[in-house]
C-alpha cells in the first residue's frame, strides 16, 4: 500500500477531463483512511457558466420587454463622457430604433410635440438644478414615426453627486394614448350629460309654463258659465269654442310629450319595413285636406312611384304630417304648399315640404329643434300649437338614423328637408333544387333587373338572412328537408308581426286545405308547379309595385 504525504489531502490535481479534483480524508476498509475525488468546476468554466447565464436573462428581458408598450431609458456622465441606453421596445413606441433616437439632436426631445416641447424642457431644467429632486413625472405628446400624435407618461430618477448634480439618470416611459382616449370620451361624454340635464331643467320650466297657463283661463271661463246663467247664447258659445281648443291644444301637447319621452327612452317599438313612399305621402295629405280646403291651399305631390323606404310606418307617418300640419298652418290662404321625394344618396331617401308661408325670423331659426328653447307661434289663421312639433319630427327621423334640415326666409316660406333609409331591393328565393333555383333566378332577373338576388337551399338559413337583409320579397318552395314553406312563414311572422314582406310560394302538389293554410299566414300568391312563366311574372309585378 501506497504511502500518504504530508498535504497531499489537500493537493489539487486535473483529472483526464481537465476538471480540478480536491482529495479528503475518509475510513476505508479495515479503519485505514483512504482517498476520495470531489470534483471542482474551474475558473474559465465558471465565468462561461455566468456568461451563458446572462445572455439567458438578458434575451428573457429583451422578449418581455419588446412585447409592451413602454420603454426604459438611461444616460450617465462622466468628465463629459455621456453613455446613453435605450431599450429595443422603443421602437415599438415611437416607430424609431433606439439608435436613431440616440443620433437626433436632443435625443428623445427631438420628437416632442410642439405643442408640448416648451413645458417638458422647463420641468427638465427645474428637476436638474434643484439638487434635493431625486424624482420627476411628466405626461406629453410626441410625433412617432408616422406622424401619429401619441400620449407618454414618463417618470426619471436620478442620482447625484455629493454636490447635487445629476450623475445618471434612469426613466420608464409608457404610451398612455388610449387611456387618454378614454378620458377624452369620458371627459365629453360628462359634458354632454351635463348640457342634457341643464337643457331638461329649462325644457321641465317651460312645460310646466305651458301645461299650467291655459288652464287658468279654461277654468275662468267655465266658472262664467257654470254660474252666469243669462249670458247671451253667442256669448256662451264663444267660450266653449275656447274652453274646446284651449283643451285640444293641451291635449296635442301632452301626447307630443309622451310621444317624446317613449322615443327618449326607447319604449315605442320600431318596425321598420318596406313602405311605398307615395303611400306615406298621400295618406298624410289625406288626413289634412280639410284644414287646406278651408284656406283653399293646393298641396302639389310629386313622388315617383317607385321609390320605397325602409322605416317605421307610425313614426315616419306622424313626421311627414307634422311637417306638412306646419306648412299649412303658416300659410295664407289661396296659396300653395308641394310635397316631394327623391333619391338623396346612395341608400338613402329625400322628403322635401315647402310651402309659401310666413317663414321663420333669424331669431327663431336657431330655435327649431331644440326643445328646451321651444316657442310657439299662432297660424296664419290664430292656428294653435305646441311647439313640439318639429322637435319630435327630429327625434323620428334621427332614429331612423337620417337627418333634418331647413331654409327659410321671412315673408317667402320655408323649406324642410328630412332623409331617411332607402328599402334594400332585395329578393331571396329558398328553393333546394338547383335546377328550380336558377329558373327563378332567370326570370327575376328579367321581371326585377335592379334587385340583387340571394340563394339558400333551407328555411333555416333563409331566416337568417331576412333577419339580417330584410328581403322586399320571399320567394320559397314548400317541399323543402328540415323546414317546409309554412314552417318557414311562420317563423317569419313571428320576426315580422306586421307581415309586411310578401311572400310568394311554389307548390308541386296544391289542395285547397293547404292554401287556405297559406292564405291564412299571408302568403300573397301560390302557384303550382311546374311554374306558368306569365302567372310568375304577373305576380312578381304585382307585389313589388
Amino acid at each position: 500500500m501506497g504511502k500518504i504525504r504530508p498535504g497531499m489531502l489537500s493537493e489539487e490535481a486535473p483529472d483526464a477531463d481537465g476538471v480540478s479534483a480536491g482529495i479528503s480524508p475518509h475510513n476505508g476498509e479495515n479503519g485505514f483512511p483512504a482517498c476520495k475525488r470531489t470534483p471542482k468546476i474551474s475558473a474559465a468554466a465558471a465565468a462561461e457558466d455566468e456568461v451563458s447565464f446572462l445572455k439567458s436573462e438578458l434575451e428573457k428581458y429583451r422578449r418581455i420587454t419588446s412585447n409592451i408598450d413602454e420603454f426604459l431609458w438611461s444616460l450617465t456622465s462622466e468628465d463629459g463622457v455621456e453613455d446613453v441606453f435605450y431599450t429595443e421596445s422603443i421602437k415599438k413606441v415611437t416607430g424609431y430604433t433606439a439608435e436613431e433616437v440616440i443620433n437626433m439632436p436632443g435625443r428623445g426631445l427631438a420628437l416632442v410635440h410642439a405643442a408640448d416641447a416648451f413645458a417638458v424642457r422647463k420641468q427638465l431644467t427645474d428637476f436638474e438644478n434643484d439638487p434635493l429632486q431625486k424624482t420627476l413625472r411628466l405626461q406629453y405628446r410626441i410625433l412617432n414615426k408616422s406622424q401619429e400624435t401619441l400620449w407618454l407618461k414618463e417618470e426619471i430618477s436620478a442620482e447625484r453627486d455629493a454636490r447635487g448634480r445629476i450623475k445618471c439618470w434612469d426613466g420608464i416611459v409608457l404610451n398612455i394614448t388610449e387611456l387618454k382616449k378614454t378620458e377624452e370620451v369620458l371627459r365629453k361624454s360628462q359634458e354632454n350629460l351635463t348640457g342634457l340635464n341643464e337643457a331638461k331643467d329649462r325644457f321641465i320650466s317651460i312645460i310646466s309654463h305651458d301645461l299650467r297657463a291655459p288652464f287658468t283661463s279654461i277654468l275662468g271661463f267655465a266658472e262664467i258659465l257654470l254660474f252666469e246663467q243669462s249670458l247671451p247664447e253667442a256669448e256662451k258659445h264663444e267660450y266653449l269654442n275656447y274652453i274646446y281648443e284651449s283643451s285640444q291644444s293641451q291635449l296635442k301637447l301632452v301626447n307630443y310629450l309622451l310621444d317624446w319621452s317613449r322615443l327618449q327612452t326607447g319604449s315605442v317599438k320600431f318596425v321598420p319595413q318596406r313602405l311605398k313612399a307615395t303611400t306615406i305621402v298621400y295618406n298624410c295629405v289625406s288626413s289634412l285636406t280639410g284644414n287646406a280646403i278651408r284656406k283653399n291651399i293646393e298641396i302639389k305631390v310629386n313622388v315617383p312611384e317607385s321609390i320605397s323606404i325602409q322605416a317605421d310606418e307610425k313614426l315616419i307617418t306622424q313626421a311627414v304630417t307634422n311637417l306638412l300640419s306646419n306648412a299649412i298652418k303658416f300659410t295664407e290662404e289661396n296659396k300653395s304648399i308641394e310635397v316631394t321625394v327623391n333619391n338623396f344618396k346612395k341608400g338613402f331617401i329625400e322628403f322635401t315640404v315647402k310651402d309659401e308661408g310666413v317663414g321663420i325670423s333669424d331669431a327663431n331659426k336657431r330655435k327649431i329643434f331644440h326643445f328646451d328653447q321651444k316657442f310657439s307661434s299662432e297660424g296664419t289663421k290664430g292656428e294653435k300649437g305646441t311647439g313640439l312639433g318639429l322637435t319630435l319630427v327630429k327625434e323620428i327621423v334621427e332614429k331612423h338614423g337620417g337627418d333634418i334640415w331647413f331654409y327659410s326666409e321671412t315673408g317667402k316660406g320655408s323649406e324642410f328637408h328630412f332623409i331617411i333609409p332607402e328599402a334594400p331591393n332585395i329578393v331571396l328565393l329558398v328553393e333546394d333544387d338547383p335546377p328550380a333555383r336558377s329558373l327563378w333566378v332567370k326570370l327575376v332577373k328579367k321581371a326585377l333587373p335592379d334587385f340583387e338576388i340571394i340563394e339558400t337551399s333551407n328555411g333555416y338559413e333563409a331566416i337568417g338572412i331576412i333577419q339580417e337583409k330584410v328581403p322586399s320579397l320571399v320567394i320559397t318552395d314548400h317541399s323543402m328537408p328540415l323546414m317546409n314553406g309554412i314552417q318557414l312563414i311562420e317563423s317569419m311572422r313571428k320576426r315580422d308581426e306586421s307581415n309586411k314582406i310578401p311572400v310568394i310560394v311554389v307548390a308541386g302538389t296544391l289542395t285547397e286545405e293547404l292554401m287556405e293554410k297559406y292564405y291564412v299566414l299571408g302568403a300573397e300568391a301560390i302557384l303550382a308547379k311546374p311554374v306558368d312563366v306569365k302567372e310568375f311574372m304577373d305576380a312578381l309585378s304585382v307585389l313589388i309595385r
